[in-house]
């Protein structure tokens, strides 16, 4: 029995190919892209749409006094949009609007979410490949690479978990809204509303942040550990000539 598999070797050497692809994209991602990406957003967290003192600036424009009447209207208009759909019609108008400068965050936030999550599975795929075949001892550089393939993960669960506050977000303040339109007249609920918008916004400030920190941790431990990431067993071959 042979002790190695056969690979077609047109596939093989599309393999190596790939392997030198994620290679040139991690380093480059890990040197530049890393530190890049920290300035960027250190500079963002000073943007006046997401650093300000008084949180008023992004409540919502709902007020007790007009939502009697607009959310009536909203709550007629429902009814028979659910009539109407039922018939194969249609009912346009009686649309809560969202909170459009928060709305306007989310969407500057959330390409940095998803750029942070490409970014660690392709570093943290080219960490996998360099960890060599399983042997026993000299395996402190091994150890090192594991280390940082977990770190990785861990930021990519980070980041995953952002995106769920966000829908989480638009799931409770839909919900509120809701309670709005069927008791126009309950304060307690605008005021709720207000408390969810100021909580995300908190919450995508601290987000951003987190990013940042994120980019220039990963920047260090990599960069500090690259010979033993690169290169995760010594040779003493050397020694012998």
């Amino acid at each position: 029995m042979p002790s190695h598999l056969k690979v077609d070797r047109d596939i093989k050497s599309k393999v190596d190919a790939f392997r030198e692809r994620i290679t040139r994209e991690a380093e480059d991602l890990v040197s530049n892209v890393f530190p890049r990406k920290l300035l960027e957003l250190d500079n963002f967290l000073k943007n006046p749409c997401i650093n300000i003192s008084d949180l008023s600036e992004i409540h919502s424009e709902i007020s007790p006094t007009a939502a009697p009447d607009e959310l009536e209207e909203v709550h007629n208009a429902g009814k028979r949009k659910l009539l109407a759909d039922d018939k194969g019609g249609d009912v346009t108008g009686g649309v809560m609007k969202s909170n459009a400068k928060l709305v306007d965050l989310i969407e500057k936030v959330k390409p940095e979410i998803r750029t942070l999550i490409e970014k660690c599975n392709t570093v943290k795929m080219w960490v996998q490949l360099l960890i060599p075949k399983i042997e026993d001892g000299n395996n402190f550089g091994v150890s090192i690479q594991e280390e940082t393939v977990a770190e990785l993960g861990v930021v990519r669960l980070e980041a995953e978990s952002y995106l769920g506050q966000i829908s989480k977000y638009y799931v409770t303040r839909a919900n509120q809204m809701s309670k709005i339109v069927k008791y126009p007249q309950v304060e307690d609920y605008l005021r709720t509303v207000t408390e969810i918008d100021e909580k995300i916004y908190i919450s995508l400030k601290i987000i951003v942040s987190e990013i940042r920190n994120y980019y220039i941790t990963l920047h260090d431990m990599i960069l500090k550990n690259i010979e033993k990431i690169k290169k995760p067993r010594s040779s003493n071959t050397d020694s012998l000539y």
